[in-house]
């Protein structure tokens, strides 16, 4: 089960998280390949005015920017050069569900 992350809810590192697997159309702020895959808060940055409303001139509110890392394999399976290397990804919390441990693997 996932639980999307709500703006009071900040995720510590090591959480296990999933990217939310939308597609929405206009300027956003989470590459198509990390969407729908799991990964671990790498560190919390800080919370920033949302980009993906600042671009259209809207009013934005502030979102936590975390760190977000990915195995190699879960980004690009079997095509994956190194399959120990991680790639990380600073993602905005609404992108973010919080997977529950048990979920996780």
């Amino acid at each position: 089960m996932a639980t999307q992350v709500l703006d009071n809810n900040v995720l510590p590192a090591g959480a296990k998280v999933r990217i939310r697997s939308i597609m929405p159309p206009g300027h956003v702020r989470a590459p198509a390949y990390v969407r729908g895959k799991t990964g671990d808060i790498e560190r919390v940055i800080a919370p920033f005015k949302n980009p993906e409303q600042l671009a259209y001139g809207l009013p934005a509110a502030e979102q936590m920017l975390y760190r977000v890392s990915f195995s190699a394999v879960e980004l690009w399976g079997d095509e994956a050069e190194n399959p120990e290397d991680r790639i990380e990804a600073e993602i905005y919390a609404h992108w973010i569900e919080e997977l529950e441990t048990s979920n996780a693997t």
